[in-house]
């Protein structure tokens, strides 16, 4: 055997192979949450960060989703519990209880609010033919607040639309 082509073989230290793994996917990944016992999912790409529970700081006069404000590296973040503002089921939080920091920057401003959820799940990786259309049958999450639904398995996640979420202070509460 020829000590080059064994050479090419071994790998050097601190580089690994990657032959196999797949990082890139043709489809749209998205990142996966519990509220109560139900699966929603957002856009990976527009996840700033998770952080743990923390109370953040009261606004007077704020509607009850709105559990107050954050500072993130100077950035003032407005924290919404997802839970009370769709209506679902009590709010507890707990050491699983994270909130999801979602950027999402449009033609003229860029949108920055934290989102409270009982625990994130996985990431999930969905084709664009996979993504079902939400039957508009009046459930507790308003239909301008879906993308649709994917089946997972058993399970049935739903998709939230980014941009409506970051308008959610100037919707009323259901």
């Amino acid at each position: 055997m020829d000590i080059q082509m064994l050479a090419d073989e071994v790998p050097v230290e601190g580089e690994y192979s990657l032959e196999g793994i797949d990082f890139i996917t043709s489809g749209e990944q998205y990142l996966t949450f519990l509220l109560a016992d139900e699966q929603y999912a957002v856009d990976i790409l527009c996840v700033e960060e998770i952080r743990s529970w923390e109370n953040p700081t009261r606004i007077p006069n704020s509607p009850c989703y709105i559990k107050g404000v954050i500072n993130m590296r100077g950035i003032i973040v407005p924290i919404v519990d997802l839970r009370m503002k769709f209506n679902i089921g009590e709010a507890s939080y707990c050491e699983t209880t994270v909130v999801i920091v979602l950027t999402v920057e449009t033609e003229n401003k860029t949108r920055t609010i934290g989102f409270v959820v009982d625990a994130v799940s996985d990431v999930l990786n969905v084709e664009a033919n996979e993504i079902k259309p939400a039957p508009a049958f009046g459930g507790c999450v308003p239909q301008n607040y879906l993308d649709g639904l994917v089946n997972v398995g058993e399970n049935v996640v739903t998709l939230l639309n980014v941009n409506t979420l970051q308008e959610i202070e100037k919707h009323q509460l259901i």
